[in-house]
């Protein structure tokens, strides 16, 4: 990865932990799943708003490391307004880049800023920091009540 790049990446994941978008619990929700880290320490609850197969509104609480708190936020902006369909879509596509999964059609300009995260799966203890709030989000957004975990 050029320096640069590198760099630009790495500020967009500092931003998000500093500045987390749509942190905060969504009144009004209809659809929340919880998720917790052991190895970590993270922990979230993913909040949806979903009218007519659509995600309309989203917002997470919790705490955790830098990479799991970017993670989330980046994931509340990428997912709002996309159908239940798409933001599946979008849980496979980053997942696959997270996992550098050979053969996997990730469209990244679709992936837009999540792309900052690719560098994790270098580090695959903090992989489990970054696709935590994803799999919280797919838990939500097919209504599972039993938290997730990355155990």
């Amino acid at each position: 990865m050029v320096s640069g790049l590198s760099e630009l990446y790495q500020e967009i994941i500092m931003d998000h932990r500093r500045n987390p978008r749509n942190a905060g619990e969504l009144e009004g929700a209809n659809r929340s799943a919880e998720g917790y880290n052991p190895f970590c320490g993270d922990r979230v609850v993913v909040y949806l708003k979903v009218e007519d197969d659509v995600v309309t509104d989203i917002g997470f609480t919790g705490d955790g490391c830098a990479i799991s708190i970017a993670s989330t936020s980046l994931m509340t902006e990428s997912a709002r307004g996309k159908t239940l369909a798409e933001a599946e879509k979008l849980f496979d596509a980053f997942h696959a880049m997270l996992l550098g999964t050979d053969g996997a059609d990730i469209d990244y300009d679709e992936l837009g800023d999540l792309e900052a995260l690719a560098g994790v799966r270098q580090f695959p203890v903090r992989v489990k920091c970054a696709s935590l709030p994803w799999h919280t989000l797919k838990a939500a957004l097919v209504g599972q009540q039993q938290a997730v975990t990355t155990e």
